[in-house]
């Protein structure tokens, strides 16, 4: 093969690593993006269900106990 060849080849093969790579990023981002939502709203979620409890303190507000 020829040296031109090779480089088309090497070239082919980066394109398609790179287009490959792209999809697999755009999915992660997708994917981040909807559990960061779902975080959130477990997060709201608990700070509503203790705001609802009788204690004074949010556990999120309290020390650990190693403290």
């Amino acid at each position: 093969m020829s040296n031109q060849t090779n480089i088309e080849e090497t070239l082919a093969h980066l394109t398609r690593t790179v287009d490959d790579l792209s999809d697999i990023v755009a999915r992660q981002e997708d994917e981040i993006s909807k559990l960061t939502y779902r975080v959130a709203m477990l997060m709201e979620r608990e700070a509503s269900r203790e705001m609802d409890t009788s204690s004074s303190i949010p556990i999120a507000d309290q020390r650990p106990p190693h403290y």
